[in-house]
């Protein structure tokens, strides 16, 4: 998708179908309202890979059923619950991963604002989602990496991480004002968050994974020898806990460098990287 909240859709009847084939490439995700098996017979010829076809979601002329037919992944089954928000056309998701409400490695590189460097590992990742959360840990370089096939490398785009730190109980809206207020501090925007980024002490908190789940972009939980091998440039009362910090350490690990040291807003603790 070119813009994840602005995409090009293409809605095709079952009088077009023929023109389907050879303007896929042209737009983001299509709609083709026609039987599953005629939009199957229809893009068999257009299909490469399910890195590079356009992801297609077929809809039955009654507008009750909408199927991610190939890339669902890729905004297929984004496309199929936005039907289900808007027509009320029942999302029928078949992708493992979002079929067990598990996270995917296409998700997560997505909202990393990441491009997967060796696709071939996202079926072994995908399978390791399924059982457990995968940890996500970011190598600073120079260096030479040895990684085993079922290691998915990840190679950034750019934005905004932002480091949470907070009180036990805090709420999202709380959590929302400090991002807010932090990244207006140094003149960015909430649009240019990648993601929020926390300890793993931090997973019960509810009212970080909603203020995540508001903006739209995935929350890393960091366990302890991550967050343990940063080297954040203020003392933290964390320390009492093992760790040398939580906000400026989990901003650290997934990005190049701190734009804003951790500051405190309430009960809510920001740093910011990028």
């Amino acid at each position: 998708m070119r813009d994840r909240y602005d995409p090009q859709v293409l809605v095709y009847s079952k009088k077009r179908a023929q023109e389907m084939v050879g303007t896929l490439a042209g737009f983001d995700l299509v709609v083709a309202v026609m039987a599953v098996g005629i939009v199957v017979r229809m893009i068999c010829p257009g299909i490469a890979d399910k890195w590079t076809g356009t992801p297609v979601v077929a809809v039955d002329s009654s507008l009750r059923s909408a199927v991610p037919v190939v890339g669902g992944h890729h905004g297929g089954n984004d496309l199929a619950l936005r039907l289900f928000e808007k027509l009320g056309a029942y999302p029928a998701i078949t992708t493992a991963t979002d079929a067990a409400g598990r996270p995917s490695l296409e998700g997560t590189a997505a909202g990393l604002g990441a491009r997967i460097v060796n696709r071939s590992s996202s079926r072994d990742v995908n399978l390791a989602f399924l059982r457990e959360d995968v940890p996500v840990v970011r190598l600073a370089g120079p260096k030479i990496v040895l990684v085993d096939e079922d290691v998915a490398v990840l190679k950034s785009k750019g934005g905004v991480v932002v480091g949470i730190g907070a009180r036990r109980g805090v709420e999202a809206s709380e959590v929302l004002e400090a991002a807010r207020m932090a990244l207006e501090s140094v003149g960015r925007g909430i649009d240019e968050i990648r993601a929020i980024a926390t300890g793993e002490i931090k997973r019960d908190e509810p009212g970080i994974s909603q203020a995540a789940e508001r903006l739209g972009r995935p929350v890393i939980y960091l366990d302890e020898e991550v967050l343990n091998a940063q080297s954040p440039t203020t003392e933290s009362r964390a320390r009492d806990l093992g760790l040398v910090g939580v906000a400026e350490p989990a901003a650290l690990a997934l990005s190049e460098r701190l734009i804003m040291p951790k500051k405190a807003y309430g009960r809510v603790t920001v740093a910011l990287g990028e």
